[in-house]
Parts: structure tokens; C-alpha cells; sequence
């Protein structure tokens, strides 16, 4: 019976896409809605993507492919209402993922095969790497139940092949601004072993000054039947070195002239390097007519991050400081462990489990000042400046939470879905700062216990089906919180911020037809109290709890096939991200109320449109355009950035036997528009990365 469970799971991840030699497996549960496909992010049992009653997208490994996704931006843009801003202070390879209007790190949870990617603390989007994926499920809002207190407006969940089921694949990039990339996938079966292998290389250049990446990733997966079920074992493996470029400082009512375009003022020896190691061990058996499932990952980052960043104001006279800056060392240990049961039927669904998510964060940090003109031209080793101030801080936080879901199918048409979590948090976080280089022990510490029940309840009516055609309405409503993030900056933070919570619903409609047709088109509207947000204290880059927020928006999105091989894609959003109640502190004691002011970076349209031409052989064409609309890029809502549009393109040839050569274009118009804010330099903003140009040679096997 896991075998075939096994298989059921194989056929999921693989039925979306056009060009796994895995498609005939059968996708059973697909029966109730013909030609749909399967989610699983935010139920845990496999369901069809109609019926599940939130909103959400499914992006196929084949499409992805198509339309040479390599990176979260370029995968997520058909996505309704998400935008993925490319940099912040992670590194040029990192990105930040906006939902529901707001462009907070930690704010969604990214997942990987079922494991946060991130653990228990924010998502680690600098070393994920989307070689080969089979397909990725977006959730937009929370999942209080299955993935607890890390979620908040949205789930990212990245799902590979099982091992052993990994088509062979490989492909070989380069181009401008000295790009370079190389991957492969393939299966290493062997007897009763399912095994997987998939790897990369890749180096990267940037328009900023002194900008670049350079990133190795290896993952191996096995999988075999032991006992009464199967076991399955990841092994994954980064190495990644950034030297990170500098944001742009804002003063008055925009972007500063003060500043060159591409100036890195960062120490020239500034870096933003991650060595990352997971394991993952799982198994999967029967109890009588009950699957169990029970997953362990435990991850270790070692990082190491030299920056700089300009003060507000900053002088260029040479005379006195004009930048701080700091040498830092970061360790993380994630561990995250899932045992549930879950029962599957045609009229009753049900998943009970209980999880855990431990981490445990260490930052040692040097900290000094220095001068540098605007244009980086006298930019300084680190090491030859004087260390002012040493900081350490020791974070451990533990979430732990035991659920219960069902999802009850009364007629064939109807699906009634209500889930409860019983969340336990404990965080224990210390600080302290000395004068010099020699590193003080993190001795003022605080502590944080909390339980609290979170939950999600909901319903879909297919109000219309004629054939392979359906239109299914729905409605939820979700209730969750999560401990306030922390950031890991230079400064000896042990105080610890209150919960963050919110609460919400959503409704819409899913109209579908077979395989050719899917839109979907919803409204939501969520309140927030206690939400994270950067601050400026003093001078010094802080976290700060934002009072109360009101979130709501109209987002919808289509997909269509109307010739074979052609598909065309299409969303487009509203947002309105408002504070309701921000009783803000300013640097002379006096007190702001920002209620009524929209959130900055939080723009109102959101749009994309992609048209990818992918027959079997022959001429390959996609193009992707994405709108983003005018934002402000302060709180008290004064300084506007305009609207702006980007272009990436893609045109080539798929030869017989699985090869193919194409030439492809990012930010094709080279627009250069602020994206993400600086949490670490004050009003200050990343910017586009510049055009480039690349040549993609592929093979199928």
C-alpha cells in the first residue's frame, strides 16, 4: 500500500509536467474534477486544485523550464499579487517575497520538499537553488495549521522530484557581465534504491559596482523500502560567496543625486558568504488504513558578512566619519521535526500531527567607522580600521505545536475544510555590547512563552460543471500568529518583540476547463497588530513592532492553452496596505501617529503577463512583462517611486532528443527602479539589477 501511496505522491509532482517521463502515472484523486491538478501545501492530503478553498497557484516544473526560471523572480511572476524583489542586505543573491502588500522577509514562509527553508527563523532565500523543480505550490496567506507559527501572508513550497524519479537533465549557461551557470539532474537507481543527484555551479556578475555571486549546490536523495515502509534520506550541500553592492539613500522627496547610480560603498573587502548543510531523514509506512509520516531535517549556516552603509546626511568632506560598517560572524542550527497521521477517503479527509521547530541563532560582530566618498572610490579594508564596538547575541526560539485538519466532501460538489493548532512558543534571546575587539558574553537576556490556538476554516461549492469545465466558489477564513523576527544585525539586540498576529479572510471563484483553462480571481482582507518593521533609533538600524495593519486587495489570474504547445499567462492585483494605528517614536522624543498612511514599498497594481511558446521540437519563444505601480518609500508617505515596467525574453530552438540553444534577456528595457529597503543602512534602497544577456544550451535524456 506505501508503494503505491509512493507512486500516487511520484505522479502528483510529476503530472504538471509536459516533459517528465513519468506522466502516466495515474493521479487518482483527480477523479472528482477530470484534469486537475493536485495541492498538497496547504492541506497535507492531496487535493485538487479547485476544490482546495484558498487561493493559490500551481507553477509547473515544465513551464518553468520553458521559460528559463532559474531564480524566485522569474518563477513567481505568473503568480497573482506576488512580487519577488531581487537584493537586500543578504546579498545580491538574495530576494524578498511580497504578498498581500507587504515586502517583509520574514512575513512568508518558504518551504522545500516540506521542510521550512529557513527553519525557525527568516526564509534563506540566498542559497536556494531551482535546479530541476518539478513545480511550485504558492498559498497566498497563512497556513496556521499545517505549517503553524512561521507563516503569515504566504507559503512558497518548491517540490522536486522523488528520489530515484529525477529525469536526467542538464544544461550550461553564460553571457554577460562574466555569467556563467552549469546543471545537471539525473536518477542513480539501483535495485530497490531510488536515488537522485542534482547539482550546479554558477557565477554571477552585476551592474553594481564590484557586485557578484558565486554559489556551488549539491543535493542527493535515496529512498527504499524498509520494513512495512519507506525510507527516504536528503543530503544537501551550499557553498556561497557575495560581494554584496550598496543601496541607494534616499533624501527629501526621492533617491539622492549624491549617490553614482552603481557606487559600492561597502568595505572592499565586504562579503555575504553562507556555507550551508542539511540532512533529512523521513519514512513513511501504513497503520491499518492510516498513512504515517514522519520527517526529521536539521540544517547548520555558517556565515560570514563584512558591510557598510552610509549615514543619513552623509558628509563628503573627508574631515569626519561618514559610514559605519561591521565584520560579523553568524551560526545557525534549524532542526524541524513532523510525525502525522492522515486518512484519505472520497468523503472524509483527515490529518492529525504534531511538529516541532527549533532554532538556535549566535552573531558576533565587530563594529567601526570610516570614510568613503559617495563614489566608492577609497573604499577601505576593514581590517585596517579601528573596532569601536563588539556585539554578541544568542537567540534560541522553539515552536511546537500539535493539529488536527479535516476536509469533509457531503456531496460531490461541496468541500467543508476546518483545521486547529495548538501553538507553544519559548524564545530565550540575550545581547550585550564592550568597547573594542575584544567580544562580551551575551549576558542581558529575555525570555518570551506563549500558547495560543490558531486555525483556518473553509468551503468550496462548484456552482457550475459541464464536461471537463467547472467554476467552484470559495471562501476561508484563517486566524494565526508568530514570534517577532530577528534580523541578526550588528547591534546587541536582547529585547524581544511582542507576537506578531493577523487574521483574515478571503473568498473568489476557480474556473477551470480540462487542462486548457484555469483562472481564478479572489478578494481578501486581513488585519495585523504587532507587525515587525525597520526602524531608525538614534541612528542605529533597529526592528520595531508597527501597532495595528489593515490589509485588502483583489487579486486574480489566468492561464490558457489555446493551441497545443502555446500557453499564455496573466494576473494582475490590487493592494491596499494601510496603518490603522502606528504611534511612531521619533529621534526628539515626539510621537507621529502614521494611521490612515499606506505601507512603503507597498504598491496598489500589481500586473504581469507571459506568453511562452514551447512546442516538443522546433522554434521556442517567451517573453515576460511586469508591472509594478507607483510606491512610496517612506512611512510617512511623502517621498513617491513611479510606476515601472520589465521586460525578460527568451527565443531558441528545441532540437529531437531532448537539446535545445537559446538566447535569453533580463531586464531587457535595463530598468534601474528601487526595489527592496535596507534594514541595516537607514532610507536606503536597493536597486534593479541592470540588463543582461545570456546563452542557454539544454539536454533532455
Amino acid at each position: 500500500m506505501l508503494t503505491n501511496l509512493m507512486m500516487l505522491l511520484s505522479g502528483i509532482t510529476t503530472a504538471v509536467a509536459q516533459d517528465s517521463p513519468t506522466d502516466e502515472i495515474a493521479v487518482a484523486y483527480t477523479d472528482r474534477i477530470p484534469e486537475q491538478p493536485i495541492v498538497i501545501t496547504y492541506t497535507r492530503t492531496p487535493e485538487p486544485e479547485a476544490s482546495v478553498p484558498v487561493a493559490e497557484t500551481i507553477i509547473r516544473g515544465s513551464d518553468l523550464r520553458a521559460r528559463g526560471a532559474t531564480d524566485l523572480r522569474a518563477a513567481l511572476s505568473i503568480a497573482a499579487g506576488i512580487e519577488v524583489l531581487p537584493a537586500s542586505d543578504g546579498g545580491p543573491s538574495s530576494a524578498v517575497v511580497a504578498a498581500q502588500g507587504l515586502a517583509e522577509q520574514d512575513a512568508y514562509l518558504l518551504v522545500v520538499d516540506g521542510i521550512p527553508y529557513g527553519g525557525a527563523f527568516n526564509p534563506q532565500t540566498a542559497t536556494l537553488d531551482l535546479i530541476d523543480v518539478d513545480r511550485i505550490e504558492v498559498v497566498r496567506g497563512a497556513a496556521p495549521v499545517t505549517f503553524g507559527a512561521t507563516s503569515f501572508v504566504g507559503v512558497v513550497h518548491v517540490i522536486r522530484a522523488p528520489a530515484g524519479q529525477q529525469p536526467t537533465r542538464a544544461m550550461v549557461q553564460f553571457g554577460s557581465r562574466s555569467s556563467a551557470r552549469a546543471a545537471f539532474a539525473t536518477s542513480l537507481s539501483n535495485g530497490t534504491v531510488g536515488q537522485s543527484l542534482l547539482g550546479s555551479i554558477e557565477t554571477r556578475r552585476f551592474s553594481q559596482d564590484r557586485g557578484k555571486v558565486a554559489r556551488g549546490h549539491l543535493l542527493y536523495r535515496a529512498a527504499t523500502d524498509l520494513g512495512a515502509g519507506r525510507l527516504h534520506v536528503d543530503l544537501d550541500a551550499t557553498i556561497l560567496r557575495q560581494t554584496p553592492y550598496s543601496p541607494h539613500p534616499r533624501e527629501g522627496s526621492g533617491l539622492t543625486s549624491r549617490f553614482p547610480l552603481d557606487s559600492n560603498v561597502n568595505p572592499s573587502d565586504a562579503r555575504a558568504d553562507q556555507n550551508r548543510l542539511q540532512g533529512i531523514i523521513g519514512y513513511d509506512t501504513r497503520l491499518g488504513r492510516l498513512d504515517w509520516s514522519t520527517t526529521l531535517s536539521l540544517a547548520r549556516t555558517w556565515a560570514r558578512n563584512t558591510r557598510g552603509y552610509l549615514r543619513p546626511e552623509f558628509v563628503t568632506s573627508g574631515l569626519e566619519s561618514n559610514a559605519d560598517g561591521f565584520r560579523q560572524k553568524v551560526h545557525l542550527t534549524d532542526l524541524y521535526a513532523d510525525s502525522h497521521l492522515a486518512h484519505q477517503s472520497a468523503r472524509l479527509d483527515w490529518v492529525v500531527g504534531t511538529d516541532w521547530l527549533y532554532g538556535d541563532g549566535r552573531q558576533y560582530s565587530a563594529n567601526f567607522e570610516y570614510f568613503i566618498a559617495p563614489s566608492g572610490a577609497n573604499a577601505p579594508d576593514s581590517h585596517s580600521l579601528n573596532t569601536d564596538e563588539s556585539t554578541a547575541v544568542t537567540d534560541r526560539r522553539s515552536f511546537a505545536g500539535v493539529y488536527a485538519q479535516a476536509i469533509v466532501r457531503p456531496t460531490d460538489t461541496l468541500t467543508l475544510l476546518a483545521g486547529l493548532r495548538v501553538n507553544h512558543t519559548d524564545e530565550r534571546r540575550c545581547g550585550n555590547a564592550a568597547d573594542g575587539a575584544s567580544v562580551p558574553a551575551a549576558t542581558d537576556c529575555n525570555t518570551l512563552r506563549k500558547t495560543r490556538l490558531a486555525g483556518s476554516t473553509g468551503a468550496s461549492l462548484r456552482v457550475w460543471q459541464s464536461g471537463g469545465a467547472s467554476i467552484t466558489a470559495f471562501a476561508d477564513y484563517r486566524d494565526t500568529y508568530k514570534p517577532a523576527a530577528i534580523d541578526f544585525g550588528p547591534e546587541a539586540e536582547g529585547e524581544i518583540l511582542r507576537p506578531e498576529t493577523a487574521h483574515g479572510w478571503e473568498a473568489g471563484f476557480k474556473a477551470a476547463q480540462g487542462s486548457r483553462l484555469w483562472a481564478e480571481i479572489s478578494i481578501f482582507e486581513t488585519r495585523f497588530a504587532n507587525l515587525v518593521i525597520r526602524e531608525n533609533f538614534g541612528g542605529l538600524p533597529a526592528l520595531a513592532s508597527a501597532g495595528r495593519e489593515h490589509f485588502r486587495g483583489i487579486e486574480g489570474e489566468i492561464r490558457w492553452v489555446p493551441i497545443p504547445g502555446l500557453t499564455l499567462f496573466g494576473s494582475a492585483a490590487y493592494h491596499l496596505a494601510k496603518f490603522t494605528d502606528y504611534a511612531r517614536l521619533l529621534g526628539d522624543m515626539s510621537i507621529e501617529q502614521l494611521a490612515g498612511n499606506r505601507l512603503s514599498l507597498s504598491p496598489k497594481y500589481l500586473a504581469s503577463g507571459v506568453a511562452t511558446y514551447a512546442p516538443t521540437t522546433g522554434p521556442q519563444a517567451s517573453a515576460t512583462l511586469r508591472y509594478v505601480g507607483a510606491r512610496f518609500l517612506d512611512k510617512d508617505n511623502t517621498s513617491t517611486a513611479r510606476a515601472y515596467a520589465t521586460i525578460d525574453a527568451r527565443v531558441g530552438w528545441k532540437f529531437a532528443r531532448g537539446w535545445g540553444a537559446f538566447i535569453e534577456a533580463e531586464n531587457l528595457t535595463n530598468r534601474r527602479d528601487p526595489v527592496t529597503e535596507s534594514e541595516l543602512g537607514d532610507a536606503q534602497f536597493y536597486r534593479l539589477p541592470g540588463r543582461r544577456i545570456l546563452t542557454t544550451i539544454s539536454a533532455g535524456f
